[in-house]
C-alpha cells in the first residue's frame, strides 16, 4: 500500500485562509443540501488535486485521470459508505440530508443511487467548510484517500 504522504499542513493552511472570510455565525443547517454539495465539490476538487501534485510526479493528464477516480460519483458513494459508521450523529444528518435533496440534473456517468450518495458525501465536505471544522474535514480526506488508495489496490 502506499503511504499516504498527504501534505496535511499545507492543505490545513490552505483550507483555514480560504475559510477565514466565512460567517462563523451562520446556522449551517440554512443552507440547502444543493448549495452545502455545491461548496463540498469545490473544497473536495482542489484537495484532491493538491493531494496528487503532491504526491504523484507524474503528467498532467495522467493527474487529470488520477482526480477523475477521486472524483466520479462512484467513488464517493463508496467511500461515504466506508465512513458512515465514523461519523457523528450530526454528519450523518448532513449526508442524509445531501442524499435527499431534489436533484434537478440526470447524473452522466452514475446510477442514480450513487449520484445521491455522491451528493451527500460532498454536502457533507461542503458542510465541514462552511463551518469551518477543518480538522474533521481534513481527518475526512485523509481517510477518503485512504479508501480509494486501497479500493485501487484490489483491483
Amino acid at each position: 500500500m502506499e503511504e499516504n504522504k498527504l501534505n496535511k499542513t499545507t492543505d490545513e493552511e490552505l483550507l483555514r485562509n480560504l475559510s477565514s472570510t466565512s460567517d462563523s455565525t451562520k446556522n449551517f443547517f440554512m443552507y440547502s443540501p444543493a448549495q452545502l454539495a455545491y461548496a463540498g465539490d469545490a473544497v473536495y476538487e482542489l484537495l484532491v488535486r493538491n493531494y496528487i501534485i503532491h504526491n504523484h510526479d507524474i503528467n498532467v493528464n495522467k493527474m487529470h485521470k488520477l482526480a477523475v477516480n477521486f472524483v466520479k460519483a462512484n467513488s464517493q458513494a463508496y467511500v461515504i459508505s466506508k465512513l458512515e459508521g465514523e461519523l457523528t450523529e450530526e454528519e450523518k444528518r448532513i449526508v442524509k440530508r445531501g442524499r435527499n435533496a431534489k436533484i434537478t440534473s440526470s447524473p452522466k456517468n452514475a446510477e442514480l443511487m450513487e449520484y445521491r450518495y455522491a451528493t451527500g458525501f460532498e454536502a457533507l465536505f461542503g458542510y465541514l467548510y462552511l463551518s469551518n471544522d477543518i480538522n474533521r474535514l481534513m481527518i475526512l480526506f485523509n481517510k477518503t484517500v485512504n479508501i480509494i488508495n486501497e479500493k485501487d489496490e484490489k483491483r
